[in-house]
């Protein structure tokens, strides 16, 4: 399955990046991870004048950012009351206002680089269709207001559907957003940039006041390092992987063969429905997107793509789907990105992670605090995304959820004996036996053919789990996801998984 996004191949044909890392070298940056985080660090570090290389282990901006919805707002569900009650009026005020500014600082530079990325103002709502959420909205309505920031209640948007109420941000925006990032990699190359992808970090490590990173079997050493690989794969010194979890959720791109609505529109309760509108072939083509679920945690098609598919089929019957993907984010427990220093014992070295599913705009939020304190400038928003804060944990629900699964993948379930047998896994299928009181991760593709892992991540070492939408193995504990042949895809864990001849 592949993103609208990452559909066609030609955008960075004519971009000269590197294939993979060869020697080794020095620089003044090292941004590790190629996503829309990394890469707009380097765009403002390179015009600078600063020395930059970005290293990506796969291809530019193939996982999340790759497979985002592509919106870029500061409306982030119903938060805002949210931040009021748990932080104060100043400080919901100020995440409004520098995620608004990055709108505009995202704007600025399309407009700076003439980037055509398909970049679009539109209205955004939070909508519901329930009366007993209209409350919610209501509640929002009123934090937002008193925040000073001109927002609406509407009872209509345009939506096939009828809604009881929604909550409107006007100048939101949407865009492409792999057009924009191969902007932004031509910039960066033509100061002198370097970008090298199929090029994996498995190491950072001080060396006096400098970094090494370690990749591909070479060297890089640099003043400052840039974690920005979507979930920190170093586990030490930072522990992130105990402060966030990763949520996966499905987008379907359709042909409605109908004149669709305008604005980005999302639902305000569970399950969260995503709806906006995007060209394809000179077309415009509508994208639904939701159904979200606690990555690791095994889901069927029929309640992922299923229900979007049948979302589509209810409004417009002679719909044809063009696309379905899936994206993972990371989600901090407090509900705020973490943005700073990795680690107060290691100076000089950055990240910017937990972006909760509007990675779009706080990603431009990041890059501007991160360049800011490299530069050695006061950032007046940094307070808001403190990266080493140790604040009492305020969603005892999710803390404990975690806790809990964490456990239960790491301990309880290796040693609970599995419900499923060889001769009962499907073609086309997989899940985990028994053999030799050994467990082991089996798939069978469609023809029968076997591949068996160790399915132990690779990680921190938790159970994996299956899944059979996907045809991959899923980290129920930080959502490292590996291929049905033990390869990796998605961090934190970097290592593929041992593979067993059967």
């Amino acid at each position: 399955m592949n993103s609208l996004w990452l559909s066609d191949n030609n955008i960075f044909k004519n971009i000269d990046l590197n294939n993979n890392l060869d020697k080794d070298f020095s620089t003044d940056v090292c941004v590790i991870g190629a996503g829309i985080f990394g890469l707009t660090c380097a765009y403002y570090l390179t015009k600078l004048g600063f020395d930059v290389t970005v290293l990506e282990k796969s291809d530019i901006a193939s996982k999340a950012t790759g497979n985002t919805t592509g919106k870029i707002t500061s409306q982030h569900g119903l938060f805002y009351d949210y931040l009021t009650n748990s932080y104060g009026q100043k400080f919901a005020k100020d995440y409004l206002d520098v995620n608004e500014e990055a709108i505009e600082n995202i704007k600025n530079i399309i407009d700076e680089e003439k980037i055509n990325c398909d970049f679009k103002y539109q209205n955004s709502y939070v909508y519901t269709t329930k009366k007993d959420e209209l409350k919610f909205i209501k509640k929002e309505y009123n934090a937002v207001s008193d925040l000073g920031y001109n927002c609406e209640l509407v009872t209509k948007t345009g939506l096939p559907f009828n809604i009881v109420g929604a909550l409107c941000f006007k100048k939101q925006a949407e865009f492409h957003p792999i057009k924009y990032l191969a902007g932004l990699c031509k910039c960066i190359i033509e100061r002198n940039g370097k970008i090298y992808t199929n090029t994996t970090a498995v190491d950072v490590k001080m060396e006096d006041s400098d970094y090494i990173t370690y990749a591909n079997g070479h060297e890089i050493k640099s003043k400052y390092v840039i974690i920005a690989t979507h979930y920190p794969f170093i586990n030490f010194p930072g522990f992130y992987f105990t402060k966030m979890y990763q949520s996966t959720s499905y987008l379907i791109a359709v042909d409605t063969k109908k004149t669709l609505f305008k604005g980005m529109h999302i639902s305000a309760g569970v399950p969260t429905l995503s709806f906006r509108t995007a060209l394809y072939n000179n077309k415009e083509i509508l994208l639904i997107g939701g159904m979200d679920h606690k990555t690791g945690h095994p889901s069927s098609y029929k309640d992922t793509y299923g229900k979007l598919e049948d979302i589509a089929k209810k409004y417009y019957p002679d719909s044809n789907v063009l696309f379905r993907w899936n994206t993972r984010d990371c989600i901090s427990l407090d509900k705020l990105p973490y943005i700073g220093h990795f680690s107060s014992s290691m100076p000089n070295m950055f990240v910017g992670t937990g972006f909760k599913k509007w990675g779009m705009t706080l990603s431009n939020v990041a890059a501007n605090i991160i360049v800011d304190k490299i530069c050695g400038n006061l950032n007046k928003y940094e307070y808001l995304f403190k990266s080493t804060r140790l604040k009492p944990i305020k969603n005892h629900d999710e803390f404990k959820n975690m806790l809990v699964q964490s456990t239960n993948s790491l301990l309880l379930n290796k040693l609970k004996r599995p419900n499923m047998s060889f001769d009962e896994i499907e073609n086309n299928s997989g899940s985990i036996i028994e053999v030799n009181n050994e467990k082991v991760g089996i798939y069978k593709d469609k023809n029968g053919k076997i591949y068996a892992v160790n399915p132990i991540c690779t990680h921190l070492g938790c159970l994996l789990s299956w899944n059979d939408i996907d045809k991959t193995w899923d980290c129920p504990c930080h959502g490292s996801r590996f291929n049905f042949d033990g390869t990796n895809l998605y961090d934190p864990a970097f290592k593929n998984l041992d593979t067993y001849d059967l």
